[in-house]
Parts: structure tokens; C-alpha cells; sequence
């Protein structure tokens, strides 16, 4: 749940508090949990160090928090932050900081704030809030984020402003916010007035990752298109999420792959009480396999955080395919990576961003993810510090 400065239609998964008795159920379920899941990898992440932001942090005067997707400039040696507010609490923007290497401890120095960088709308000037929106001009719901190495830029996703008729987008900032493009989407994801097909709203572009080679994007969604399928539930996995490739040389969509979120991992306390699960963010391990971190959440019992590995070429090409349905497609096979109920964190919380930190020395990855407190008193702003290692069998490639 968004603070006090949201208005009343709140966010699917931000219902947290929603309901008679819900701060008390929050309170039972925030400390984490433990869900059941295949049996992955043994030691592929060990927990480096953890740290938090303060509640409602100020940093030049906005309040930090919210925080939903994070990348790493290893030109500049920061970490880049966006923010979800939809230019509520301040106008769109993220935030840069600094973390050096995170040393192992139960709680770590906490990330040092260094800037905010708002960002800006098409011709310049703050985007708007919902409250005074304008004509023709979408209020982005800001998720995920990643820097263009070869050109310094930004590209950063919306999850759209469905309600209004926008759908999610993929947009590209110079460093210091100014707007410099937007991409053109696939028809699939455009807005249906009658909902019989199209984005479910704030269940769209989640997710971002760049190839290595700087040459192409992938989106990820968080969950199906509502002609692809349903959402996950507690017995039934969800329909498949597209997963697509965006050519940034051309501007254009060239690939897309489906990939099917598990069924909801935790029972809510109170049967038929608030819960999810969706994709909350994805990350390349080299040119073709891809990380995808499946977050969920259930009223009472907390969350559920779980990494998996899929390979982008086993899956066939579904950009094409109006609708997805059994046999015609093959999605995305997934590889268990970590439970992060087995990682030793102090609690599990709404993680949404995921990143490649600086090389630890040793040589090996360092994998960063922040947590997303929608402003709220009751979860917190996490940072969490991993050592990656690599299936045996397949060494990282560049």
C-alpha cells in the first residue's frame, strides 16, 4: 500500500493492508517465510551482507522508497535506483548511490545516497500525477531500469496507465533525465476499453535486462496477457508471461518468449484473503540465459522470493501468436537457482530490483536486489549483497 498521498485505487499487489485486521496479519507475516519449492542448486548465492534504508528517507527533498528496479555503473561505481511513485510524493525520478564492497555482517552500512535525477517527460518538464493529468500523456507507473553502457542512457519501463488507456512502455533517458525516446510496442500490448484482451493493469513490464553486447532489451512481464491466461493462484499456476526482445538499434520488437509463473507458493491466513505471485524482475547471465526472480506475497503469511534460470533459445517465438495456448508454444523450461527463505536474510520483503554489483575479489559475481516498500511503515527498503555461482555445467559466458 502506497502512503496516504495515494488515491483510492490502490496497486494489486500494494493491498497489503487492506481489510479489517490487516496490520496485525502484516505484522504476523512481514518477518518472512519459508515456501516450498523445488530443491535448487545447492550454493549458487551465499548472502554477502544486508542493509536497509530508513522509512521514508529524504534525499534533496523527496522521499525515498518505493524502489523497484536498481542497476550498477561500473564507470561511475553507483548504483541506480528507480522509483514507482507515479509522481505522487515527487515527480518520476531515481536515485544514485554508493555501496561500496558490501562486507559480511549481519547488518551492513546501508547503500550512501549521492543524487536524484528526475526524470522528464516528452518536450521537457516533470511528468504529472494522476491528480493532474494531462490530455494525451500517460502517468507512467515507473518499475524497472537499466544503463546503456555504449550511448550512457537510461531505459526504463512503465507499467502503463491502463486506467486511461496507456499501455506499458519502454521508454530512453539521457543520464541527467532529460526524455529521448519512447519504443513502439507490439499491438498485443495496447489497451482493450472492453478488458477482453491486452495488459492487466499494474501487471505489465516488470521487468528489464540488456543483452552483454548492449544490443537488445528484454521486457518482462509480471503476468499474462489477459487472452493468454489467468493470474496464478494458490492451486493453478498463472498464464504465461511474454517476455520480449526489443532490437535498440531498430527501435523494434524482433523475439518473444512465453515463461509460466508457478502457482501462488503460500496460503493467506484467512482463506480467500488477498494474495500473488508474478515475475518481479529478470537479469542475463550471458548473451542467451536469463535469471527471473518470481516474488509473491499472501495476506498473513508474507512473502515468497524464488530465482530461476531459463535459457532464451529453448523457448520457441511467440511474437506472432495472437493469443497462447496449449500447443502453440514452448515456453521457457526453468532451472531452480535459490529459495530465498533457505538464504539467511533477516525477512523476505516485496523485492523487485535485480542487478550485476561490481566484481567480488575474488573474481567472482556479485548479485545486488532492493526491495519495494511501497511507502509503507510496515515492510522496509532492503538491500541485499550475494555471491553468484554458476551451475557447474554452464560457466558464465560473456
Amino acid at each position: 500500500m502506497k502512503s496516504s498521498f495515494s488515491p483510492p485505487a490502490l496497486p494489486r499487489r500494494r493491498l497489503l493492508a487492506a481489510g479489517a485486521g490487516a496490520a496485525g496479519l502484516l505484522t504476523l507475516g512481514l518477518a518472512g517465510c519459508r515456501s516450498a519449492t523445488p530443491n535448487p542448486d545447492p550454493g549458487q548465492l551465499r548472502r554477502i551482507a544486508e542493509a536497509r534504508w530508513p522509512h521514508r528517507l529524504l534525499i534533496e527533498g523527496t522521499t525515498a522508497g518505493g524502489l523497484s528496479g536498481i542497476d550498477y555503473d561500473p564507470v561511475r561505481g553507483e548504483y541506480l535506483l528507480i522509483s514507482d511513485d507515479r509522481s505522487d510524493l515527487a515527480p518520476v525520478r531515481l536515485y544514485t548511490a554508493r555501496w561500496p564492497q558490501p562486507q559480511a555482517q549481519a547488518q551492513a552500512t546501508p547503500p550512501e545516497p549521492t543524487s536524484v535525477v528526475q526524470l522528464q517527460r516528452p518536450g521537457g518538464g516533470p511528468w504529472p500525477n494522476r491528480r493532474h493529468a494531462v490530455d494525451g500523456l500517460p502517468v507512467p507507473d515507473p518499475e524497472a531500469l537499466r544503463l546503456r553502457p555504449a550511448t550512457n542512457t537510461l531505459l526504463w519501463t512503465s507499467e502503463g496507465d491502463v486506467a486511461r488507456g496507456f499501455g506499458p512502455a519502454l521508454y530512453e533517458s539521457a543520464r541527467d533525465g532529460r526524455f529521448l525516446r519512447e519504443f513502439t510496442m507490439p499491438a498485443m500490448f495496447q489497451v482493450d476499453p472492453a478488458q477482453r484482451r491486452g495488459p492487466r493493469d499494474n501487471l505489465s513490464f516488470e521487468g528489464v535486462t540488456l543483452t552483454p553486447d548492449g544490443r537488445f532489451a528484454w521486457l518482462g512481464m509480471e503476468n499474462a496477457l489477459i487472452q493468454d491466461g489467468p493470474e496464478p493462484t494458490t492451486g493453478a499456476p498463472g498464464g504465461p508471461c511474454r517476455f520480449t526482445r526489443i532490437d535498440l538499434e531498430t527501435g523494434q520488437a524482433d523475439r518473444q518468449i512465453a515463461y509460466v509463473p508457478d502457482a501462488i507458493p503460500l496460503r493467506p491466513l484467512i482463506p480467500g484473503s488477498y494474495a500473488d505471485n508474478g515475475v518481479s524482475e529478470i537479469l542475463m547471465l550471458d548473451a542467451d540465459r536469463m535469471l527471473v526472480l518470481e516474488r509473491a506475497y499472501a495476506t498473513g503469511k508474507g512473502n515468497s522470493l524464488r530465482l530461476y534460470e531459463i535459457d532464451t533459445r529453448a523457448a520457441s517465438d511467440v511474437l506472432a501468436v495472437d493469443a497462447l495456448a496449449p500447443g502453440n508454444h514452448r515456453p521457457a523450461a526453468k532451472t531452480p537457482v535459490a529459495d530465498f527463505a533457505a538464504l539467511g536474510l533477516s525477512r523476505l520483503d516485496n523485492t523487485e530490483g535485480m542487478c550485476w554489483g561490481p566484481p567480488l575479489p575474488d573474481g567472482k559475481r556479485m548479485l545486488v536486489v532492493v526491495s519495494d516498500d511501497n511507502f509503507n511503515p510496515l515492510q522496509v527498503t532492503q538491500f541485499v549483497a550475494f555471491e553468484y555461482t554458476d551451475r557447474p555445467d554452464r560457466a558464465a559466458r560473456p
